[in-house]
């Protein structure tokens, strides 16, 4: 099952991200959008669920794939860089730890970016692939630009409970917190409304790229050049 993972590149790995590791708890629910509000913080989360009409293996094997494809980077325009940073395998419990390094362009609408003054963002993912389980879990956060935003983003991959041989669930949950500023505070609403929207958006191009990748990989299991 973990055939393929491994063709990873090695980096160093920072001393600030080396000891990140993802919890394999939380199964996340259906659609879902709230707004949290806190005495210094103001939260958007939003929920999403979304089944690949293809087996756990594949689908896993799509998303370690995606960016490499040289297909998708223009749909996937917003990821400038990734970077592998670590990986280990634990054999005797059939799992994979990986953390990448992503630069991606700021998120949010660009009078955000004419904010701060930047216009990309550092990004570290974590994922643990647990081969025994058949589960694939992602959390991605921002390191950089935290001064004004934050944002968390977590993904897992499960076999599909109603055809678990031959369909993938995913579940995406994304959290964004807008930080308290001056220069945002009276639009901080709109600030993070369109921040919400730019996800939602890169995360429907995000799924394109795991169809088109998940056909790929059928049409090359089976002897078919495409």
């Amino acid at each position: 099952m973990l055939c393929g993972l491994f063709a990873l590149e090695n980096a160093n790995v920072s001393d600030s991200i080396s000891d990140l590791e993802i919890s394999p708890r939380a199964l996340f629910p259906c659609w879902n959008s709230r707004r949290i509000q806190g005495e210094k913080k103001m939260v958007r989360a939003y929920s999403q669920e979304h089944t690949y009409k293809h087996p756990w293996e594949r689908v896993t094997s799509a998303s370690w794939r995606k960016f490499a494809d040289p297909e998708n980077k223009r749909t996937l325009s917003h990821i400038l860089e990734v970077d592998t940073l670590s990986h280990k395998l634990e054999p005797t419990l059939g799992r994979l730890y990986t953390t990448r390094a992503l630069t991606i362009h700021a998120p949010g609408p660009w009078f955000l970016r004419k904010i701060i003054g930047q216009d990309i963002c550092h990004c570290v993912e974590s994922t643990v692939v647990d081969a025994r389980s058949r589960s694939m879990q992602l959390a991605t956060r921002n390191i950089s630009l935290q001064k004004y935003i934050e944002v968390e983003e977590k993904i897992r991959y499960d076999p599909h409970p109603e055809n678990p041989n031959e369909w993938t669930i995913c579940r995406q949950e994304t959290s964004i917190r807008i930080k308290p500023l001056s220069a945002l505070a009276s639009m901080a609403e709109k600030i993070e409304q369109k921040c919400v929207e730019k996800f939602q958006q890169n995360s429907v191009k995000g799924r394109e790229v795991m169809e088109r990748m998940c056909k790929y990989l059928e049409a090359e299991a089976r002897g078919i050049s495409v």
